[in-house]
């Protein structure tokens, strides 16, 4: 029997994509195993769409076609405000132990990249599949992971997004599994009783009431705003990233000139780090009075609109997968991902808690290394909570693992990615 192609236009796969988003959010309440793992609301109702279209394909013999336009244009949205939370700042406020999250980073995302190049290779199949299954999904998860998916294809490889967003869902799960049970190995192994206990000393007061700004009247206070005022802040944000995105297209193009192979996103979310980490040296006049620059990025803003996009982009990526493609990449795929988690593992185990000093702090934030390195910061905020709601808080790795996760992880890995890809 003939296959039947049902072609869906853009702004019905927006649609369809914001109902999956819907539908997500909707799961995410009801369904404790989603809440568990941090699964994203478009991945769990993605999945159910991509597995309608999966039944449609196999019973009904109809292939389901999306329209990726708009989705691609929320990617661009999303990758540029990712850039301009690249604050090279912090690196000097964060410290030792956040250069030290920093070398490790860059560690795991070059072994996330070699394993499964070892892997293919010993197997012969296409080492692009490695890649798929790599740090674009590892480390990356679904929005990198949809952001290569054209490149790859490019590339010569069939089903990309397929395989990178299967990869990136085993990851967000896989990571929230270990993260917590390699911690508490840690700590009853590695650790004096006096080490996990709760120390006599104060808490140190510059960290006091860091988390208990926005419970008080003085902290809500600060924060209420009229709605013509929040307008104008989106708005501002918007525009802001918009800018950045049409200029960015144009260093995308020139980066292109060079015959090295970039993601489509990679020239708007270097402009963007380029512009958070340069407009404070230029100022202007307001009312008489000199302002820097810098006063124009409403980062608050900018990060939410960047999250609306990452929703919409990643719930049109879930529903356009097409699982059937995974059928003969069963056996590599299964033995990639199986050792990226044991390499995970073992990193954290033997490597990062020495480096990062051997203490209650180092056993917390391999926790959440597990949780961003196999599947995203949320995973590793959550990692970490599950450890210290058991024995005690600490703010070290609750300040270093945003930051990382937030700034510095996508930039690197796309580097680091884009390295590999040209080195084929």
């Amino acid at each position: 029997m003939s296959m039947t192609i049902l072609e869906i236009d853009m702004i019905q796969t927006a649609g369809i994509g914001a109902l999956a988003l819907i539908v997500g959010m909707v799961l995410t309440r009801k369904v404790g195993f989603l809440q568990r793992f941090c699964v994203p609301s478009p991945v769990s109702g993605g999945i159910i769409f991509s597995l309608l279209t999966l039944a449609l394909y196999g019973w009904g013999h109809i292939e389901v076609s999306f329209d990726g336009t708009l989705k691609d244009v929320f990617m661009l949205a999303f990758f540029t405000c990712v850039g301009f939370q690249s604050d090279l700042k912090v690196i000097k406020q964060g410290g030792k132990l956040l250069v030290i999250m920093l070398a490790l980073l860059i560690v795991i995302i070059a072994m996330q990249n070699l394993i499964p190049m070892g892997i293919v290779k010993v197997m012969d199949v296409n080492p692009l599949i490695g890649m798929a299954a790599g740090s674009i999904s590892m480390t990356g998860g679904h929005g990198t992971a949809g952001g290569f998916a054209n490149v790859l294809e490019s590339m010569g490889l069939h089903g990309a997004g397929t395989i990178g967003m299967a990869a990136a869902t085993f990851g967000l799960i896989a990571g929230s599994m270990i993260g917590g049970p390699l911690a508490e190995r840690i700590i009853r192994r590695k650790l004096s009783h006096e080490q996990v206990q709760p120390q006599d000393e104060e808490i140190d007061p510059a960290m006091a009431g860091i988390e208990s700004d926005e419970a008080s009247p003085a902290g809500r206070e600060k924060r209420v705003s009229t709605n013509e005022q929040e307008f104008q802040q989106y708005a501002k944000a918007t525009y802001c990233i918009l800018l950045v995105m049409g200029a960015g297209t144009i260093m995308s193009w020139l980066l292109k000139k060079t015959g090295v192979t970039f993601p489509t996103y990679f020239g708007a979310l270097i402009l963007a780090a380029i512009v958070r980490n340069t407009i404070g040296f230029v100022s202007y006049k307001d009312n008489g009075k000199r302002v820097k620059a810098d006063k124009l990025l409403d980062m608050e803003r900018i990060v939410s609109v960047g999250n609306i996009c990452l929703s919409l982009f990643l719930g049109m990526a879930m529903i356009s997968l097409k699982l059937w493609e995974l059928q003969s990449l069963a056996l590599p795929l299964i033995l990639i991902l199986v050792s990226q988690v044991a390499m995970m593992d073992f990193f954290a185990y033997f490597i990062a808690f020495p480096l990062l000093g051997r203490n209650y702090d180092a056993a917390v934030l391999c926790a959440g290394i597990c949780g961003f390195g196999l599947g995203a910061t949320p995973n590793a905020m959550a990692n970490m909570s599950a450890v210290c709601y058991k024995y005690r808080y600490t703010v070290k790795p609750f300040l270093i693992v945003p930051i990382i996760g937030a700034m510095f992880a996508d930039l690197i890995n796309t580097g680091m990615i884009t390295l590999f890809l040209n080195l084929l």
